[in-house]
């Protein structure tokens, strides 16, 4: 296993590095002809630094100043956006200076000018990217669950998926998605996993729990673990902080709200590869369920429609996609899963993906939108 592992990660280390050298050779072929004489060694030295970077503040986060971690995955981030487009752009821009080169233009002629084009388009859609990332919307679905619920006739539930909560993605824009549900005057909230980024650290530094606090909805306000809690580790920290301001955090629980409805949670998937780990079936779960009142259940990670269906759930609320966060990534997580954004009904079962408030790595969003999902249930008398 440990080999195996090696022969992975050496892999991708090579392919990371390869390219890093394509994009790292093109920006410097086009500055040479921009500002001639250049030294190489030192764009080198702080292209690799740039690259670098964002692995580098994981790898040795405990070792260093938080200020230095953070500096070095924000710059690290903003990177890991522009050289995606920059990988994606390149091919078609050496494409055509091969042409240009074939019909013997002149060198100092066109590749300032294609560099310059290619720099402003990477540029354009980063900033459209950052507008779509932090101007998050609230997207209404309405459905209709056959069930009674002690009374109620209709629900309103708010939810937010993905925080991601760390060194990008801080405070203040916590406080905007606080301020939008508390003007939503929702029934009940539900956070559908990854608040946190990865470390813990930001969360406490930043003092987010305050703004967290000041939720509030007539039913409780619940959430899950996502992967990113299990990465970052100190979920005991973490729950037990959610806890003090009144955030539920279900790991593979059950609640029930007086005669009205459930809500369940389960461990994300990633703790099935956890020492000492694994998670609750739905059918586990649910077991000791009072199926004839409404299930709500909060899965992280979008899989297992059929399973839960079958197990008496009625709303499964996920997210963990980001709808691939930066176009063309949506059409891999289309494959990934059998819904990775959107609504789709199976059955008795209404499931609901959120493309996710926050955003991992960069604050770039193209193909998709940070959002806020407001959930208007209606219950109906069996017929």
């Amino acid at each position: 296993m440990r080999a195996r592992f090696a022969l992975i990660l050496t892999s991708i280390l090579v392919v990371f590095t390869g390219i890093h050298y394509y994009v790292g050779w093109n920006l410097l072929n086009w500055l040479d002809r921009i500002w001639p004489g250049i030294p190489h060694a030192a764009f080198w030295s702080l292209f690799w630094l740039i690259a670098f970077s964002y692995v580098l503040a994981r790898l040795a986060e405990r070792f260093m100043p938080h200020r230095v971690s953070s500096l070095l995955k924000i710059v690290g981030a903003w990177w890991m956006a522009a050289l995606f487009y920059l990988f994606l752009l390149m091919p078609l821009v050496d494409l055509i200076a091969l042409v240009f080169h074939l019909a013997g233009a002149d060198p100092d002629a066109y590749i300032p000018w294609l560099g310059g084009v290619a720099s402003v388009l990477v540029l354009a859609l980063l900033a459209k990217g950052v507008w779509n990332a932090w101007n998050p919307i609230v997207r209404t679905y309405e459905i209709a669950i056959d069930k009674e619920a002690g009374g109620l006739k209709e629900l309103t539930v708010a939810a937010a998926s993905d925080l991601h909560l760390g060194s990008l993605v801080r405070k203040r824009y916590l406080n905007v998605l606080v301020d939008k549900l508390t003007e939503m005057k929702p029934d009940l909230i539900l956070l559908p996993g990854d608040i946190l980024d990865d470390s813990f650290v930001p969360f406490v530094r930043q003092g987010m729990a305050e703004s967290m606090a000041r939720l509030r909805a007539r039913f409780g306000i619940f959430a899950v673990l996502g992967n990113h809690e299990y990465f970052g580790g100190h979920i005991a920290d973490y729950v037990r902080t959610m806890r003090d301001i009144g955030i539920e955090v279900l790991m593979d629980r059950t609640v029930r709200i007086g005669d009205h409805f459930y809500v369940a949670g389960r461990k994300d998937k990633t703790a099935e590869r956890m020492p000492g780990g694994g998670r609750l079936s739905h059918e586990a779960l649910l077991a000791e369920v009072d199926k004839a009142l409404p299930v709500f259940l909060l899965d992280h990670q979008p899989y297992g429609f059929d399973s839960a269906a079958a197990s008496g759930v009625d709303v499964m609320l996920s997210g963990h996609t980001h709808r691939g966060q930066m176009t063309p990534n949506h059409l891999i997580t289309r494959r990934l899963f059998e819904l990775d954004w959107g609504y789709k009904q199976k059955g008795r079962l209404h499931a609901v993906v959120s493309s996710g408030y926050g955003t991992w790595g960069p604050p770039i969003r193209l193909g998709s939108r940070s959002e806020i999902i407001r959930l208007v249930i209606r219950f109906r008398t069996p017929a």
